[in-house]
């Protein structure tokens, strides 16, 4: 028994101290392991990569994270200047500027980076959540790839070269501008209105959520003039010479919006009057390829993410377990608390090595997804091309789902401290996780859309071969009892009636559809641990 000390000397220093010298890749074994295992002959390459990306973002940005996380520093807009000129300067903290010039200048998109350091480049980016980074990286992504087929003009092709390697020094950032007000992921319901006036393209109208509202140039959904098909374009946020006078390129930031997370990021509500944009691929094929490229690149950075920031929140749970003590012992040595991170350490490592593999696989496809299921391919290459579409969406729903509960349990290791906003970086990990939930699709909109494609596949890729591809090296039984559920999932008609059978098979298709991507994901795991060859 303890005697009355009016002195406490207790000190958390010894783990403080720990916390601060961590190396989020030199001190982690296993992610090393999983860029052994894919990333091929080029994997020194990588890892020499990821140590130098792992020695800022370990220290220098994960300081700069926290400091930008604090209420008082969120972004806010000033509308007008001193002298009632509209601007529309979204003000942000002087340490978010520095880091995301730092961060680009690493030029993850350009040519002379693989996209293995890309991948790794950005998982040990994302370890320390959005910080006003996150959403940028993975939409200038998308902007890349999207200009890298389908830049054809001298402006496409400028700005293509300004996100990838920068211009006088200056690396360009990307955002994307889908949703509108009447449905975020129905984008064929878009209305903002675009026009071609004396060989230049301008958009009328608004759109309800925009990310990444400080960024250069953003991806578009409109829909020309008298028809019905939406298109894609390239706006610029300032017109040459416009940026250093704060004019914008035809259209307002109306407000701000106050988010739950991803709170150092701005999401803004915008008014198009008049905006020059650049349309890239064929007018009426705008949704295929936002969704075929845009999406698939956002979306394939959920599954990232969610694995980053379960490796963080795991490896200061585990360290806390092992410094903190309570009743006598070390609260790592109860057994609920042991169970609880092991647990842990398995959805961290599956969901990681997961994520890897299924980029792996999207690497070993010429020409990405190509937008919609029906192709003229061999059917080999045809199903490989579904197969990825579907693991991508699969892992969306899934590792975004996981990383909530993972860093959830492990704010609950640190007890009432887990919630505090000083003491650790877990609460904006978990606000900032919760949001993947909902971003490029929350996850009724993607089961349903899973759903439709394996009953539009059905002609031409079984249920039960689908399975057998994705599992392939699993246990036999293990996959005939996916097979054999999917079958009978697959042959309900729709997941849109009202009727019990309806929900029922619909309750059955939500589980279905995260044990099939766990099932992927052990896979993964187990052969970056060797068990699987």
């Amino acid at each position: 028994m303890s005697q009355p000390d009016r002195d406490n000397p207790y000190s958390f220093n010894e783990f403080l101290d720990w916390r601060k010298n961590v190396d989020y890749y030199a001190d982690d074994p296993f992610i090393q392991k999983v860029v052994r295992h894919f990333c091929g002959p080029d994997w020194e390459k990588v890892d020499d990569r990821a140590r130098a990306i792992s020695a800022k973002a370990s220290f220098r940005w994960r300081d700069m994270a926290e400091s930008i996380a604090w209420p008082e520093k969120r972004p806010f807009m000033m509308h007008y200047d001193g002298h009632h000129n509209r601007i529309d300067r979204i003000v942000r903290p002087r340490e978010t500027e520095i880091m995301e010039r730092e961060v680009f200048g690493e030029r993850l998109f350009s040519d002379s980076a693989t996209p293995w350091e890309k991948l790794i480049g950005m998982y040990l980016i994302y370890q320390n959540s959005e910080a006003c980074i996150a959403c940028p990286l993975t939409c200038t992504e998308g902007l890349v790839k999207l200009l890298e087929k389908f830049a054809d003009t001298p402006e496409t092709q400028r700005i293509l070269r300004h996100c990838k390697d920068g211009i006088d020094g200056d690396v360009a950032i990307g955002a994307q501008y889908l949703s509108e007000i009447q449905g975020g992921s129905d984008v064929p319901a878009n209305l903002l209105e675009a026009v071609e006036e004396g060989g230049t393209w301008r958009l009328y109208g608004t759109k309800f959520f925009c990310s990444a509202t400080h960024a250069d140039y953003a991806v578009m959904t409109a829909k020309p003039r008298g028809s019905e098909k939406v298109a894609l374009f390239v706006v610029p946020s300032w017109l040459p010479g416009n940026r250093e006078k704060e004019v914008r390129n035809g259209y307002t930031i109306d407000r701000i919006k106050w988010k739950m997370g991803t709170s150092e990021l701005t999401t803004g509500e915008l008014t198009f009057n008049g905006a020059v944009a650049y349309p890239v691929g064929p007018l009426d094929r705008g949704v295929a390829n936002v969704v075929g490229i845009v999406l698939t690149y956002s979306r394939l950075t959920v599954g990232l993410a969610a694995g980053a920031s379960m490796a963080r929140s795991l490896r200061e749970a585990k360290k806390y377990a092992e410094f903190r003590e309570a009743f006598g012992l070390r609260i790592g040595d109860f057994p609920l608390v042991k169970l609880q991170l092991r647990e842990m350490e398995r959805f961290t490592r599956r969901t990681t090595a997961g994520s890897f593999k299924l980029y792996s696989e999207f690497l070993g496809l010429e020409g990405g997804l190509k937008g919609g299921l029906v192709t003229d391919e061999p059917p080999e290459m045809r199903r490989k091309r579904f197969d990825v579409r579907e693991l991508i969406m699969l892992q969306k729903i899934t590792a975004a789902a996981d990383s909530t509960d993972i860093v959830r349990k492990a704010m609950s290791i640190f007890g009432g401290h887990g919630v505090m906003e000083d003491f650790s970086s877990l609460p904006r990990l978990y606000r900032d996780a919760a949001i993947n939930e909902l971003w490029e699709g929350p996850r009724n909109v993607l089961l349903t859309q899973m759903h439709n494609d394996m009953k539009r596949a059905g002609d031409w890729y079984a249920p039960a071969d689908f399975v057998g591809s994705l599992l392939r090296g699993a246990d036999t039984s293990l996959i005939r009892t996916y097979a054999a559920e999917m079958t009978e999932l697959i042959a309900h008609p729709n997941l849109f009636g009202g009727d019990e059978k309806t929900l029922e098979v619909c309750e059955r298709w939500d589980r279905f559809c995260t044990d099939l991507l766990h099932s992927y994901q052990d896979l993964a795991q187990a052969e970056v641990e060797g068990s699987v060859r």
